[in-house]
């Protein structure tokens, strides 16, 4: 059962999504704030497949909990709910560990084709596990059945987003890939969005890859076109 948690603190809101979301199938646990959404998080051990959390809550607000539950797991996919547009907003969801955001108002088959897209992601990565491989790539180890990347032996904590991001490059490595390619990779061909969302994952990786991700040795940029890995 595709299993997915719903914190909207506007009750018609919250209603008009689980209407949608059940109709499409998904088993729905619905809550009205981010202290709700954590308790009800430990109380199921965290078991969904994908989180869907309104940024404009009282109390604990969405990048809180954002934040949150990607400490609690980096396997969960990640939507976010905003009623504001301006790009900094978009961007400050991706670099908490957000998958994809969307704005409101927005309608049932966009809500519902971005949260099916980040769903078969996260069952892809489920299956993947069951296939043993490593990719190594200089210092970097890429195991395909745990789904964790090392740098010299040392664990890098990353999304599920990031992990796909940096499996793709590795698999292409010295090849330059366009933006657009790894977007349709990475979040499927019925993706809504723009490629704004490859550049601040791509931002956020090196964050954590590079020594000085201001002069990336690794994930190099092709100006105008998108990203090498250069090893």
């Amino acid at each position: 059962m595709k299993r997915i948690l719903v914190c909207e603190d506007e009750e018609a809101i919250r209603d008009f999504v689980v209407i949608n979301l059940r109709r499409s199938g998904y088993d729905v646990v619905d809550v009205a704030s981010g202290e709700e959404a954590v308790d009800v998080f430990r109380k199921q051990n965290g078991d969904f497949d994908v989180a869907l959390l309104d940024i404009m809550m009282p109390g604990m607000d969405g990048f809180a909990l954002c934040r949150w539950i990607r400490e609690q797991s980096s396997d969960i996919g990640i939507i976010m709910l905003s009623a504001k547009s301006q790009e900094m907003d978009k961007v400050n969801c991706l670099m908490i560990g957000a998958d994809d955001y969307v704005t409101k108002p927005f309608s049932p088959s966009e809500l519902v084709a971005r949260i099916d897209a980040i769903y078969r992601r996260v069952n892809v990565n489920q299956a993947r596990r069951e296939v043993a491989k490593t990719i190594t790539s200089g210092p970097f180890v890429l195991d395909c059945q745990s789904r964790t990347v090392s740098k010299n032996g040392e664990l890098i904590d990353l999304t599920q987003v990031e992990y796909h991001i940096m499996e793709y490059l590795l698999k292409n490595s010295n090849t330059a890939l366009d933006r657009k390619t790894i977007l349709h990779h990475i979040w499927g061909d019925a993706y809504y969005g723009d490629d704004k969302v490859v550049d601040v994952n791509i931002r956020r990786l090196r964050m954590k890859i590079e020594e000085d991700p201001s002069e990336p040795e690794y994930i190099q940029t092709i100006w105008g076109f998108g990203y090498k890995w250069n090893i």
